[in-house]
Formats: C-alpha cells, sequence, structure tokens
C-alpha cells in the first residue's frame, strides 16, 4: 500500500473514531409520544371531547417501581398536568394529605360533630370536578443491538406500567381504575466498540411515560364524554345562576338542569369504604345562554336555597 494510501485509510478511521464520540440518536420524545401513533389518537379525543372545562385534581404519583427508579412520580405528575391542559381540561395539583384532611372536615361537618361557622368546608371543593391519583408500579430499560462491520447500533427499550383511577369528586365514586403501559425506543450508534452505550437517559423514562398517559388521558376524555352533563353553581344571583358550561358544553338554550345537594358519604359496612355521596335533588333550572366557551346564565325554575357548588346535572 502506498503512503497516501494509508493515509487515506488512517484519516477514515479518525473521522469515524470522532464521530463515535458522539453517538448518532434517533427518538424525539417531545414531539412523538411513541412508535404506535398514540399522540395522534390522543389529539383525535380531544378534538371530539365537548363538555365543560373540568378542573381536575392530581395528587401526586407515587413510585411504587421495585427498584425505585428516581424521580418517576414527579415526571409521571409532570406530564399528566401537561397533556390534560392540551386536550382542553383544567389540571391543579394537590397533595394526598390536603385532599384527605378537606374530605374528613366535610364529613364532620355533615354529620354536625364540626359547625361550618362563616365556611362549609365542602367549598374548598367548589371549583374542582375530578381527581386523579395512582402509582408507577412497573419500570424497566431493555437494550438491543447488532454489530454491521465496523458500525454498531443499539436500541434502547423502555416500558412503565401506571396503575390509576379518576373519581368523581362530588360522588366520591371511581369512574375509572385501570392499569395502562407505555413503551418508548431510541437507537443509539457509532463505530463498534465506541460511544453506542449511553449512561441513564431520562428521555427513555419520560417517553414511555408519555405514551401510557396519553392511552390513560384517551380514556379519560372519552368517559368523560360519554357521561351526562355534569358541573356546579358558580354563582347565585336572585332567580339567576352562573354554572360552568358554556359553548363547548353543546347545551341547548332551554334546557332542563337538575340541581343536586352532595350529602355524607355513604360506606360500605363490610369494606369501609366511601361508595359515594348520598345525593338529594333540590331543584330545577333553565339554560337561558352561554356567556363564553366556559359560563353559562340559567333561571331557576323550582327549588330554592340554592348555593355556590351544589351539582348541576342533566335530567334523565
Amino acid at each position: 500500500m502506498t503512503h497516501y494510501g494509508i493515509k487515506n485509510v488512517l484519516t477514515v478511521v479518525c473521522v469515524l473514531s470522532l464521530a463515535a464520540c458522539s453517538p448518532t440518536i434517533s427518538g424525539q420524545v417531545k414531539d412523538d409520544a411513541s412508535v404506535t401513533g398514540q399522540t395522534q389518537k390522543l389529539e383525535a379525543a380531544g378534538a371530539n371531547y365537548h363538555g365543560p372545562a373540568y378542573t381536575i385534581a392530581i395528587l401526586k404519583f407515587a413510585n411504587k417501581t421495585p427498584s425505585k427508579v428516581l424521580g418517576i412520580g414527579e415526571a409521571a405528575t409532570d406530564i399528566l398536568r401537561t397533556q390534560l391542559k392540551s386536550a382542553g381540561l383544567e389540571p391543579i395539583d394537590i397533595s394526598e394529605d390536603a385532599m384527605q384532611q378537606q374530605e374528613e372536615l366535610i364529613k364532620h361537618q355533615q354529620t354536625g360533630a364540626v359547625k361550618k361557622g362563616k365556611k362549609d368546608a365542602a367549598e374548598g371543593f367548589e371549583s374542582v370536578d375530578y381527581r386523579v391519583q395512582g402509582a408507577i408500579t412497573a419500570y424497566s430499560e431493555a437494550e438491543e443491538g447488532k454489530d454491521l462491520l465496523i458500525t454498531q447500533s443499539k436500541t434502547q427499550i423502555a416500558r412503565v406500567t401506571v396503575d390509576y383511577s379518576l373519581i368523581d369528586i362530588a360522588t366520591g365514586k371511581s369512574l375509572l381504575a385501570e392499569s395502562g403501559a407505555g413503551e418508548y425506543k431510541k437507537e443509539t450508534g457509532g463505530v463498534l466498540g465506541f460511544g453506542s452505550r449511553s449512561t441513564a437517559d431520562v428521555g427513555l423514562r419520560d417517553g414511555a411515560l408519555r405514551d401510557a398517559f396519553s392511552k390513560v388521558l384517551e380514556k379519560m376524555i372519552n368517559k368523560l364524554t360519554a357521561l351526562p352533563y355534569q358541573s356546579k353553581i358558580m354563582l347565585v344571583e336572585g332567580p339567576t345562576v352562573i354554572i360552568r358550561a358554556g359553548e363547548k358544553s353543546k347545551l341547548a338554550a332551554g334546557t332542563k338542569l337538575g340541581v343536586y345537594r352532595a350529602g355524607q358519604d355513604l360506606i360500605d359496612p363490610e369494606t369501609g369504604r366511601s361508595m359515594g355521596k348520598r345525593e338529594k335533588l333540590i331543584g330545577e333550572i333553565t339554560l337561558l345562554s352561554h356567556q363564553n366557551e366556559r359560563i353559562s346564565e340559567a333561571k331557576i325554575t323550582s327549588g330554592t336555597g340554592f348555593v355556590v357548588g351544589d351539582i348541576v346535572r342533566a335530567m334523565k
């Protein structure tokens, strides 16, 4: 081999070696939640959603992965919050302790053990319609690779399992209680023996979480869309009430709605768990007009004593 031939070979090796220091990576976590097309499915579900801009309280997801993957509970909560907002719902964060304390106070006030005074504890939930809670129960990463001449590629696969429930604040009933799985893949490549093995990558974890929660949120949206219209009274002014509904609710002027008062918890004597809350029909209102996408005005047609936070529901 000539001097120039040897020089060219060394140049190629050097270029390949430098390329190995910066391995190629495919997979965009922010733009593509998974390889399954789940992002498009979620967008379609969000576009078909009709109903009030429900406020969803998010309780931080518990980290129950066997290896206690660092930060996965916080990441899950952040991702769900972003996806709820993009779907047209209104997410807020609330701690589990705060939720339990508020529910305990409501129960004591309803039974008369604690006086309401100037404020009803239930008013603390007047802006919350549903809550989402759950846990990340499994997370794993696997690596597959193949060698081709002087190059190699690795496919990293992250898988996650999420247990979750969607609970109606007004009744205490669980509307959804399921498990979901998510998967995300990323490819890395470089010169054989250099650069293809990557260190811990939160993009893998977040990609799998986005895939899982895209599926979760698609089910939630479909469930909320299928439910009869439900909201709460925001303001009472004489014979007029303001409710959360708006143009997005697709309710027509003249629609009759029942007004319900939530009572004490109904406890299963065998399990000790709440099966919901006792509800009483206290009157009826008729929709007059929409003020905007989220707020509507109605008139009282029967009943008295309506207060902020009373449940408004389409009548059967």
